[in-house]
C-alpha cells in the first residue's frame, strides 16, 4: 500500500501525505487545522506523533474524523469545532503552543460529493457551498444580493475571469425577473455569457471563485497566518498546502517576509522596522507537489502547492 492510498477513506483522500510526514512526522504535539476525514491526522498518529489536535468548521468532517481516529485514544487526538482562521475563538486552544502546524486549504470530497452541500454543478444542486455555519451567507445570497461590483470582483479575483464584469451583469438582470436557487440557474448564466460550448473548466473555476467569497476563503488564510505563526513552539513547523494561485501567493509571501532580517521598504535609508532579525526560515524553497503516480490516483491533488517555515529557536 502506497502512501497514496494507506489513508484514504470514504469521506477524503488527503493530498501530499509523503511530503506532509517528510515535514511534520517527527514532531510531538501537531495542530491539523483543517481535519477533514482525518487522513493527515492518521497518517500523524501512525508516524509516531505523541498528540494530534484537530480542528474543523465543519460537523460533518468532525463526526467522520472523530469515528475513524476513537481508537487512538483521547490522550492522543481531540477534536474541535473551529475555523482555522480564528483560532484565538476556539477555548480549548487557549494557551497551547504546537511543534507542528498544518493547513490544508482545499475541499473535501465529501463536501463535493454530498449534492445538498451544493458545492458542485451537477444538475438540481442547491447554491449553497458553505463549509460552516459561521459562513455569513450562502452561494444563493451572494448571487441573488450581490452588487455588480462584488460580484464582478469575485469572478476576477478568485476565478481569474477577465469577462467578470459581463458575467456579473447578467446574474444582476437574471435575478431580477427570478432569484438564483440551484446549479442550474448559475449554469445558465455562464453559458449566457460564455456560450453553449462552456463546460466543466468554466464551470468548475467560476463556482470555485464563488465558494472562496461564501466562505471568506482568501481572507481567512490573510488572517490566519500570523496568528498560526504565535501558535508555534520555538523550532516549530507551520506547513500549508493550497490549491488557489491566490492562497499559494499569500502563503509565499508571508513566509518569505517572516524569513527576512528587515521589512523596511527597500529604498528606505535606513532600518526603521525594529525586527533586527528573521523570525524563522523557509523550508521548501519552492513549492512541493504531487508525483504523477498521486495525480493518477488522486487528481485532485494535480493543484496541490506545498510550503513550509520554521520558527526560529
Amino acid at each position: 500500500m502506497t502512501l497514496h492510498v494507506a489513508w484514504d477513506s470514504e469521506y477524503h483522500a488527503p493530498a501530499l501525505v509523503g511530503q506532509v510526514l517528510a515535514l511534520l512526522g517527527e514532531q510531538t504535539l501537531v495542530l491539523d487545522g483543517t481535519l477533514g476525514g482525518g487522513g493527515h491526522s492518521a497518517a500523524f498518529l501512525d508516524a509516531g506523533v505523541a498528540r494530534v489536535t484537530g480542528i474543523d468548521r465543519d460537523d460533518d468532517a468532525l463526526r467522520a474524523a472523530s469515528s475513524r481516529l476513537a481508537h487512538f485514544g483521547t490522550d492522543r487526538f481531540a477534536a474541535y469545532r473551529g475555523n482555522y482562521a480564528d483560532v484565538g475563538r476556539i477555548p480549548e486552544l487557549d494557551g497551547l503552543r504546537f511543534t507542528g502546524i498544518l493547513l490544508d486549504l482545499g475541499i473535501s470530497s465529501h463536501q463535493i460529493n454530498d449534492a445538498g452541500r451544493g458545492f458542485s454543478f451537477r444538475e438540481g444542486a442547491p447554491l449553497d457551498m458553505r463549509m460552516g455555519t459561521d459562513a455569513v451567507r450562502s452561494a444563493a445570497e451572494l448571487l441573488n444580493g450581490a452588487a455588480v461590483e462584488e460580484l464582478t470582483s469575485v469572478f476576477r479575483e478568485f476565478g481569474d475571469e477577465p469577462r467578470g464584469g459581463k458575467l456579473a451583469r447578467e446574474i444582476v438582470r437574471r435575478r431580477e425577473t427570478r432569484p438564483f436557487e440551484t446549479s442550474d440557474d448559475f449554469v445558465g448564466a455562464i453559458r449566457a455569457v460564455f456560450g453553449s460550448r462552456s463546460g466543466a473548466p468554466e464551470f468548475a473555476r467560476l463556482f470555485q471563485a464563488v465558494r472562496i467569497a461564501v466562505n471568506e476563503e482568501l481572507s481567512g488564510v490573510e488572517r490566519a497566518l500570523p496568528d498560526l505563526r504565535g501558535r508555534l513552539a520555538p523550532g516549530g513547523i507551520l506547513a500549508v498546502i493550497a490549491y488557489h494561485s491566490g492562497e499559494d501567493r499569500l502563503v509565499k509571501h508571508a513566509f518569505r517576509a517572516w524569513s527576512e532580517d528587515c521589512i523596511c521598504p527597500p529604498k528606505h535609508p535606513m532600518c526603521t522596522c525594529g525586527r533586527g532579525h528573521s523570525l524563522g526560515t523557509v523550508l521548501t524553497r519552492r513549492a512541493l507537489t504531487a508525483d504523477a503516480e498521486e495525480i493518477t490516483h488522486n487528481p485532485r491533488s494535480r493543484s496541490a502547492r506545498l510550503r513550509a517555515w520554521q520558527r526560529a529557536k
